[in-house]
């Protein structure tokens, strides 16, 4: 008899783990560039600590500021100056890691993560999902998700 046991524990233990895998799989789904809305930048979403999705700028279409700007950057390259961090805001906008944290749950659903919006200078939490055209609908919101943003993405074309 207990060998039968032995033998049905290391079965359900298999398909326990073959599980996480295609989970895993499924939640990869939104590794890769991203174009956001405007085809004003591009964010690469990869892997990164606690099998969470972290995201990066990799591209602006405008990458200086404008030359008519107010605050004494005109020109220049664009950096993170709304950072609430004094030490943070001369780091390029192209590099920063915006998005962090997001972890993947049935049914396309990447929640639990926060979203940092370099124009203001301001963190939300974020949650996002594939649609069934391809589109990347990450929503920003404060507390709840009912009050809040969705800004929809299109994946970078080879």
């Amino acid at each position: 008899m207990k060998i039968r046991w032995v033998a049905v524990l290391q079965i359900l233990a298999a398909f326990a783990m073959s599980s996480a895998a295609v989970a895993d799989s499924r939640g990869d789904a939104v590794l890769g560039v991203w174009v956001t809305p405007d085809s004003d930048s591009q964010v690469e979403i990869y892997h990164c600590a606690n099998n969470n999705y972290c995201g990066r700028v990799i591209w602006l279409k405008e990458p200086n500021f404008p030359l008519d700007d107010d605050k004494s950057f005109a020109g220049k390259l664009k950096v993170d100056r709304h950072n609430p961090d004094e030490q943070r805001q001369n780091d390029p906008v192209v590099g920063k890691e915006i998005l962090q944290g997001l972890f993947y749950s049935e049914d396309s659903l990447w929640h639990d993560g926060e979203i940092y919006d370099p124009k203001n200078g301001k963190t939300y939490q974020c949650k996002a999902t594939i649609t069934a055209d391809g589109k990347l609908e990450i929503r920003g919101f404060i507390g709840i998700s009912l009050i809040g943003r969705t800004s929809v993405w299109t994946r970078q074309s080879s």
